[in-house]
């Protein structure tokens, strides 16, 4: 197992190309990147990600943003002569706007990341981590997901995510490009944006209960999500950027916490830890329809990523939401 140390020297004179560095987990990972020593170059349109998230990464000195598309090459092919390893996090989420707008979500998530793959490959970067999504389990109703166990996926966005996986494994297959998949479960924390009707779950509860408002729950509450904290995910993504083990390319892998909650938990979590830190929500809870796409229960198994990877929780569900409550009431 790698300990904290070892991935600081395995990394810290790498330099690293974060697709989707503006983004929510992409700008957690470059900020993590950046303190092993790392060189981190972040390439994102700004299109979803935030101007914010880049003006605090600013402040190391290792760090360089480039404003461009993955589906432009010519924004970023001259930078992967430059890179050890690429982190694709860039991609146009959330299952409703697919539904709404799949065409672009398909040129994005699809189109987007074999035009990245691609030109990585001609470049030489034989490392190619990239962001899947639990989307692509679909109607399966096995409880826990495991990899190879997948259903029919519900949405373009599940079906553009579902194509990514099949192009890593068909680079790895032909081309021996070191790819590796991480289908995210339901990733809170830090610098997630609570806003726009795609916000996702948890920092849409916690704005309305701080600012007040009307909690609007799809469904009634009941269906449960492996919620995993953001630095779970970027733990997710150190290992894979510097694993040795070649048993472990062109695969993919649940990143998860291997325990699931209700939606109903989730709030009751939230309001009680604001309790715990002197603040009283401010809220009504409504509950409407159940929303298109989705999957009623969501629980990972972690057996895959940890025996190929080694990855195990760094955070729990209960200690991420303590920390990520402290983080969102000092930036009030």
């Amino acid at each position: 197992m790698n300990t904290p140390a070892e991935i600081i020297q395995k990394l810290k004179n790498k330099t690293i190309l974060v697709t989707g560095g503006a983004g929510f987990i992409g700008s957690n990972l470059t900020e993590a990147l950046l303190k092993t020593g790392a060189s981190v170059i972040v390439l994102d349109n700004l299109e979803t990600g935030l101007q914010s998230n880049i003006d605090r990464l600013c402040t190391y000195e290792k760090f360089r943003f480039v404003k461009g598309d993955i589906s432009n090459p010519e924004d970023y092919r001259d930078l992967l002569r430059e890179v050890d390893a690429i982190s694709n996090q860039a991609a146009l989420g959330s299952v409703p706007r697919s539904i709404e707008f799949p065409l672009n979500t398909h040129r994005v998530n699809a189109t987007g990341f074999l035009t990245i793959l691609h030109e990585a490959k001609q470049a030489g970067v034989k490392r190619f981590v990239y962001a899947s999504s639990s989307s692509v389990y679909g109607d399966s109703t096995a409880s826990p997901k495991h990899e190879g166990q997948e259903g029919n996926v519900l949405s373009p966005y599940a079906a553009t995510k579902q194509l990514n996986e099949e192009y890593g494994r068909v680079y790895h297959q032909l081309h021996g490009m070191e790819t590796i998949g991480l289908r995210y479960f339901n990733v809170f924390g830090p610098y997630q944006n609570p806003n726009g009707v795609y916000a996702a779950a948890i920092p849409k509860f916690l704005d309305k209960m701080l600012q007040g408002g009307e909690i609007v729950v799809n469904g009634d509450g009941e269906q449960s999500r492996d919620f995993t904290y953001v630095y779970n995910a970027v733990h997710a993504n150190m290992l894979s950027l510097i694993s040795e083990n070649e048993q472990a390319f062109g695969q993919v892998y649940n990143v998860a916490c291997g325990h699931s909650l209700t939606l109903n938990n989730v709030i009751h979590s939230l309001q009680n830890g604001l309790k715990l830190l002197g603040r009283e929500p401010q809220n009504t809870i409504t509950y409407g329809p159940p929303r298109q796409g989705d999957i009623k229960n969501s629980l990972a198994s972690t057996a895959k990523i940890e025996h190929f990877l080694k990855y195990k929780p760094v955070y729990t569900f209960e200690k991420g939401i303590q920390e990520y409550l402290r983080h969102i009431l000092q930036c009030k």
